[in-house]
């Protein structure tokens, strides 16, 4: 048996359908088969149930699958760690990330992380909460950056950040003129509110201010901090968004506000599949990460 006739395997094993299968390995048909053919006879089973319109496998080749899984695994693990051995850690890390904070705690990684093994590389994606954990769940991404609330099924699941909730209000607007840089909570009630859209974070503000037996105004739910800005801007309402907004503040229109009473904030976490062979560099990351927050 060779790597080969297992990657033969899974592919029809993935495709359920030899003629896809063959596509997606750029071969012929006939000799896909022939090469399965040959794979059942070395192991004296039959893997797949072959019908005219169906194929599935049997029980035999989901056990096989199982092992198969880990034997290339194995084989791709193996390769990147003696080519390691000589020219460093490699690889392209598949990153994703929200909005807020998380683009700074990315390029702070990278930053040190890239003095450390500078032949990895790196592609960024990013998005929303939802969208991220949807990525690292289907492993399109190793690893990705969310806010808090989010579920840990199926995740591993690492705190790296907190920030607090700001308001985000107009120069001129009455509460833009009183002292100090805190807000209460309360105070915004009678005002419309231009909140994230996740739907979470409706549920989240809500909350807020029903302990203090209000409910909030929501004018508009906006996934981009900068939208947000320009509406306040224009005078429309008042912001509710992470401190990290601070980061694009425009000083001549805006004035920023931290919410007190309740003092409420977002938590940032890394986050990779659960139960996943994950690269060597991936691996690398979260322990640079950790060493990081252990150090600091």
């Amino acid at each position: 048996m060779e790597l080969r006739h297992i990657r033969y395997f899974m592919a029809v094993a993935e495709e359920l359908n030899f003629t896809k299968a063959a596509e997606k390995l750029h071969m012929a048909q006939p000799p896909l088969s022939r090469q399965i053919q040959d794979l059942e006879k070395e192991l004296g089973a039959r893997l797949f149930h072959r019908t005219p319109h169906m194929l599935k496998l049997t029980e035999e080749g989901v056990l096989f699958s199982q092992y198969a899984v880990q034997i290339l695994e194995l084989a791709r693990r193996s390769a990147e760690g003696i080519r390691e051995l000589h020219t460093g850690l490699t690889g392209t890390l598949y990153l994703a990330s929200v909005e807020g904070h998380a683009p700074r705690l990315i390029s702070e990684w990278i930053a040190g992380f890239h003095k450390l093994h500078p032949h990895v590389q790196y592609d960024l994606w990013n998005g929303s909460s939802d969208e991220v954990t949807d990525r690292v769940t289907k492993g399109l991404c190793d690893l990705g950056i969310i806010t808090s609330p989010y579920s840990t099924e199926g995740l591993s699941v690492l705190p790296v950040y907190d920030e607090p909730w700001v308001a985000i209000l107009p120069k001129d607007h009455p509460l833009a003129l009183e002292d100090g840089d805190t807000i209460r909570l309360e105070k915004l009630s009678p005002f419309e509110l231009i909140i994230p859209s996740r739907r979470s974070r409706l549920q989240e503000i809500t909350g807020w201010f029903e302990l203090s037996g209000n409910r909030p105004h929501i004018l508009c739910r906006i996934s981009n901090t900068l939208n947000a800005y320009m509406l306040v801007e224009q005078g429309v309402g008042i912001a509710i968004y992470p401190a990290s907004a601070n980061d694009i503040r425009t000083p001549d229109s805006i004035c920023i506000r931290r919410i007190t009473d309740p003092s409420v904030t977002v938590s940032y976490a890394l986050i990779w599949k659960k139960n996943q062979n994950l690269s060597h560099a991936a691996e690398a990351l979260i322990r640079y990460v950790r060493d990081g927050m252990s150090a600091s």
